[in-house]
């Protein structure tokens, strides 16, 4: 068990607290077979440390002392977009010509902006503005415009997902709108009449777009989120009913990701191609939360059960791959209770998460009495757990292991039975998730340690804020995971600030990691806005940025 200890306006370095026996690496012992007079070195030159220079206020001071302080101010002060991995479609840097970003580096077009959302591929980027509005860049949407451009325009768009070649996005309304990923798509397709601020009036769109819409909603219901493949859509209600649709411009899905069995080009329905399709499979379940891989859908519901279909030739669904069968077209359970098989522990999925061709579960594990147990010790204790499983030959799976192909879900071990120490409760509290970013290779996990945001101007002069750690892993060949170096990642690691040079400037060349503001309330243009940091894993390239 990995114990950790917070206190307010603390400044431990690390968020683990670990034990090293031994203190060092053990060498052989030998003899030299012939002896030589050692020359007397000379008088080594002493060197006094430079004393840190005296702050001239509070604020200064938590600035020299504590490189996560300066992080969360600078996050508050200078609110925009960083990005780094694969430049080729000019996305993570538009302005430059290099075909690789190898550190975070800022988007001058985001600059003291706030945003709702953002999903980056390596050719193409997509934004949502503070108002709603869609922003599109990169050699994907056009090759002669290079600055994030306003498209899709007042909608009020909530949250964007990205298949190969289109942008689905969700509305605060409800609605969700597809539209090309190519500026010239745009243009040239049909644009459906709007209904403007005149009664009785209407106009065509600016752009080409499609409405997806369900059918038969219940009184009160709507879309309450989505996730998208390379080629298809999950679409969650506020009922918990679960519906799929098509989504590439060119393929149809073809590999049971739609959940729908028989479902195919030639037996689709007549209608629309992107259609969306009920799951019949799932309803009374109350499905709460969904996630999208390249070509798999997973599903959970509120009583903390998976169901996954779709792809599984690299056993990216939890189940060992068949080289006869790769894919399942109708949801299946997965059977969670055989990961704590005779472990007195009942596990609860709490949250699920997809990229590329692997799975990711968290599991709340609860502790109980086992059969002829007379004193069980932690009784109702729980442990909090992170699972994957699918590919791992570029270390997607996080076990330290090169594994092709993982079926049975494997323990992310850095990131569970993880414990720190509540102050305020005065008790020891699982250190969970806050949530997870999946690449089409790589990842990202953000923890929910305990944080401290209130340090101000009447608390002591050592009392620093702090955020939440941040591990990443996986593929590295764009440098995309932030470690600086190209190779790949097993093993869940922490990464620089982004700002090193912020770090330089205090006087600090100890290294430190970068740590992600959660959210809350913050003064910021005149008005007080809730923000917080968020991460995007993309295809090839990351981002963090400044959301609402």
């Amino acid at each position: 068990m990995a114990v950790a200890t917070r206190k307010s306006g603390s400044r431990t370095a690390g968020l683990f607290l670990s034990i090293a026996i031994g203190g060092g690496v053990l060498y052989s012992l030998g003899y030299p077979r012939t002896l030589h007079a050692e020359e007397i070195p000379a008088p080594a030159e002493v060197r006094f440390e430079e004393p840190r220079r005296k702050a001239s206020s509070r604020e200064e001071n938590r600035d020299l002392i504590s490189s996560q302080h300066l992080q969360v101010k600078k996050s508050w002060e200078n609110p925009g977009v960083y990005a780094w991995g694969s430049n080729t479609g000019r996305v993570v840097a538009p302005d430059s010509d290099e075909s690789i970003i190898r550190a975070p580096r800022r988007i001058p077009y985001f600059d003291g902006k706030l945003i709702r959302d953002i999903k980056l591929d390596r050719n193409f980027g997509a934004a949502i503005t503070e108002n709603g509005d869609l922003l599109q860049w990169g050699t994907g949407f056009s090759t002669t415009t290079t600055a994030p451009t306003p498209t899709l325009t007042g909608k009020d768009l909530l949250k964007l997902t990205i298949s190969r070649d289109r942008i689905v996005a969700l509305s605060s309304s409800g609605n969700v709108y597809s539209v090309s990923a190519s500026q010239k798509d745009q243009q040239a397709g049909p644009k459906p009449l709007e209904s403007t601020w005149f009664p009785f009036w209407s106009s065509r769109s600016n752009i080409s777009y499609r409405k997806i819409q369900l059918k038969d909603l219940a009184w009160g219901e709507k879309i309450a989120d989505i996730s998208t493949g390379l080629e298809h859509s999950l679409i969650l209600t506020t009922k918990g009913r679960l519906f799929s649709a098509a989504t590439g411009t060119e393929d149809f899905p073809s590999k049971g990701q739609l959940g729908i069995p028989g479902l195919t080009w030639t037996t689709r329905p007549e209608g629309p191609v992107d259609q969306p399709h009920e799951i019949s499979t799932l309803k009374g379940f109350d499905i709460a939360k969904i996630a999208a891989g390249d070509f798999h859908s997973l599903a959970a519901d509120r009583a903390g059960r998976v169901f996954a279909f779709g792809d599984n030739s690299v056993g990216q669904l939890g189940f060992d791959p068949s080289p006869e069968s790769p894919v399942i077209d109708a949801p299946s359970l997965l059977p969670i209770d055989k990961l704590y098989k005779g472990t007195f522990l009942v596990p609860k999925v709490t949250n699920i998460a997809a990229g590329g061709v692997n799975s990711f579960f968290t599991i709340d594990a609860t502790r109980i009495a086992g059969q002829g147990e007379e004193d069980p010790r932690g009784l109702g204790r729980v442990t909090a757990d992170t699972w994957a499983c699918g590919q791992g030959i570029f270390g997607g799976l996080g076990n330290g292991r090169w594994t092709h192909v993982q079926g049975v879900p494997t323990k992310i071990k850095a990131l569970s039975g993880l414990y720190e120490y509540d102050e305020i409760n005065s008790t020891v509290v699982p250190i969970r998730l806050a949530s997870m970013s999946v690449g089409s290779t790589h990842m990202s996990a953000v923890m929910n340690n305990i944080t401290h945001l209130r340090a101000n101007n009447y608390s002591s002069e050592n009392d620093t804020n702090w955020g939440a750690d941040v591990l990443w892993w996986g593929g590295n060949e764009f440098y995309q995971v932030g470690t600086g170096k190209r190779n790949n990642v097993n093993n869940p690691t922490y990464i620089a600030p982004l700002d090193v040079e912020a770090d330089k400037e205090k006087g600090r060349r100890e290294e430190h990691r970068f740590q992600i503001t959660p959210r809350t309330k913050i003064k910021f243009g005149g008005r007080n806005v809730s923000v917080e940091q968020r991460i995007e894993c993309g295809r090839g390239v990351t981002a963090v940025y400044s959301g609402t």
